[in-house]
């Protein structure tokens, strides 16, 4: 696990200059975010870390405003599309809300929250389903 926070810490790193250069956190242009801590939440048994492989989570989200979607590539070349339902600002804040309907054929659809610092580009997606939340720290970068 320590691998995984160092590798997705390298990642960060390495978006960090891009989203300093002035780039826009405000919805105006897409963006690409990197999933670098991930807290997976059990009712009784608490909060672990773990890695985007084994909640079979992307590494990576792109954010097309004009679409209202996110997109992602999963390590297999899985490809998802899940719908923006809501964008608004708070606070610095850009935040936005939906819902994934999960893997077809199971029941793990999942409400979620993303809020992207307008400044920063520094990222919090929490996920809720059924018995199970998700807390996700990143950075985001425009392209």
């Amino acid at each position: 696990m320590k691998k995984m926070s160092l590798v997705g810490f390298a990642l960060f790193v390495c978006l960090a200059p891009m989203s300093a250069g002035g780039a826009d956190f405000d919805g105006s242009r897409p963006l690409l975010c990197a999933l670098v801590d991930i807290m997976e939440c059990d009712p009784g048994a608490g909060c672990k870390e773990v890695t985007a492989e084994s909640i079979n989570a992307p590494g990576f989200l792109k954010i097309n405003f004009k679409d209202k979607q996110i997109s992602t590539t999963r390590e297999k070349g899985t490809q998802r599309v899940t719908p923006i339902k809501g964008v608004g600002h708070l606070d610095g804040k850009l935040v936005l809300q939906g819902m994934d309907e999960g893997v077809e054929g199971e029941r793990g659809g999942l409400a979620w929250s993303l809020a992207i610092s307008e400044d920063t580009g520094k990222m919090i997606l929490t996920a809720s389903g059924e018995q199970v939340g998700f807390v996700v720290f990143g950075g985001c970068t425009t392209f």
